[in-house]
């Protein structure tokens, strides 16, 4: 079965650790074959996993975008889970089981998945003290890395 996936203008989206960029315009695009597929606003930057589940998820997140790491990623990935399970109750303990067990199965898009609801869940908990993600192109431009300009779309500059 086909991925379709429609990206907004300037959208950005990780294709088997391969980051590409959609242009101006929205665009619809079919993956036909399995892959592993992530978009850019599922990503989380190193910098803002300081979180227990944050952690988590960055490192299921590093292992789906980089496959030569998921054999050495995944013992690491299991203690950080189970550490989490004792963490949290019910009704959210699941979540991390769920996402342990789709480790196991090397399903590391799934286990983003599951740890989603955990991640709302530790925010509303610690309040005001977790750190906003930032974007990649924000935290590429305070490393120093070059960060090719982008003329501002014309519907961005009309409607300012």
């Amino acid at each position: 079965m086909a991925l379709q996936l429609t990206l907004k203008p300037f959208e950005r989206l990780v294709i088997n650790g391969c980051v590409v960029r959609n242009s101006t315009r929205k665009s619809t695009i079919v993956i036909e074959t399995k892959a592993d597929v992530v978009r850019g606003q599922d990503l989380l930057s190193k910098k803002a996993a300081v979180t227990p589940v944050n952690q988590a998820y960055f490192l299921v997140q590093t292992a789906l975008t980089d496959p030569a790491l998921q054999d050495k990623l995944r013992k690491p990935i299991q203690q950080q889970l189970a550490a989490l399970a004792t963490a949290f109750g019910p009704p959210n303990v699941h979540c991390v089981f769920e996402a342990a067990n789709f480790v196991s199965q090397g399903d590391f898009y799934k286990a983003l998945r599951a740890l989603r609801p955990l991640m709302k869940r530790e925010a509303e908990i610690l309040g005001a003290n977790v750190p906003r993600p930032a974007s990649l192109r924000d935290e590429m431009e305070r490393d120093g890395q070059h960060v090719v300009q982008e003329e501002e779309p014309a519907y961005r500059r009309e409607a300012g």
